[in-house]
């Protein structure tokens, strides 16, 4: 007599991402909107480390965990630096050459042949994409929003912050207005007690759908989100009596 083994189907655990729909401002689709995640920060190693800890029981000893994660990130960046791709399994990283060379002879020119490093979303990451569940709650906040940065010298959307360059906000009602001294455009290093450092120069363009200026010395061991404080109101000359502020809900890389 022959055992018969029973194969039940085991489905993953149904994760949960929460956005809010915006305006979309890009061309051909006037009228309809576009999703941003609702999460208020990016977890940081510490954070990831102490969930593994308290939510999935690790049983090793936290600061050990958090040295060894931050060992391995040094040390892939380093395997990065020298043109190997690193493969994670959920995700791979890899260097790239912008730019074009104008003969088999050309050399290397660090302006126009920027090197960047891009992710590849891998087999494990796109499997669990379909657990994922997205819940949608409704438009975000009527005060005003960022939508997109444009960094004018990596080429890159809400991406990338290249320090000296030309940037380029779109959103809605982000206007910087007012006769408060903290109103202005300002990038916030991400974590707790993130620095603001404001955008001194003047903006080349300052409307309630487009910012446009040069991005202020930064570091580029940071992330950062972009700020707006400002008094506009929408109507006439009249400024809100305080100022509100507009944060981005997307992080930026300075290089």
């Amino acid at each position: 007599m022959s055992v018969m083994a029973i194969v039940k189907e085991v489905s993953e655990v149904v994760h949960r991402i929460r956005v809010k729909l915006y305006p979309s401002h890009l061309p051909g689709t006037e009228g309809m909107y576009i999703a941003r995640t609702s999460n208020e920060k990016a977890l940081t190693v510490e954070d990831v480390c102490a969930a593994l800890k308290n939510r999935a029981g690790y049983s090793g000893n936290y600061s050990t965990l958090v040295e060894n994660v931050k060992a391995y990130f040094d040390e892939a960046a380093y395997q990065l630096c020298d043109g190997y791709a690193v493969n994670t399994g959920y995700y791979s990283l890899y260097p790239n050459i912008g730019g074009t060379f104008a003969s088999p002879h050309d050399t290397f020119d660090r302006g126009e042949h920027p090197l960047t490093f891009r992710l590849r979303i891998g087999l494990r990451f796109r499997r669990l994409a379909n657990a994922v569940n997205i819940a949608v709650e409704g438009l975000g906040s009527r005060f005003g929003f960022v939508s997109r940065f444009t960094d004018k010298k990596s080429k890159t959307a809400n991406l990338i912050v290249t320090v000296g360059g030309i940037f380029v906000i779109s959103g809605k009602r982000i206007k910087v207005d007012g006769d408060n001294e903290e109103c202005g455009v300002y990038f916030e290093a991400v974590g707790e007690g993130g620095t603001r450092i404001k955008v001194a120069e003047d903006l080349a363009e300052n409307l309630p759908t487009k910012i446009i200026g040069v991005v202020p010395p930064l570091s580029t061991s940071n992330e950062y989100r972009v700020v707006i404080v400002t008094q506009f109101s929408g109507s006439g000359g009249r400024f809100l009596k305080m100022p509100r502020t507009i944060i981005s809900n997307f992080e930026l890389t300075a290089e």
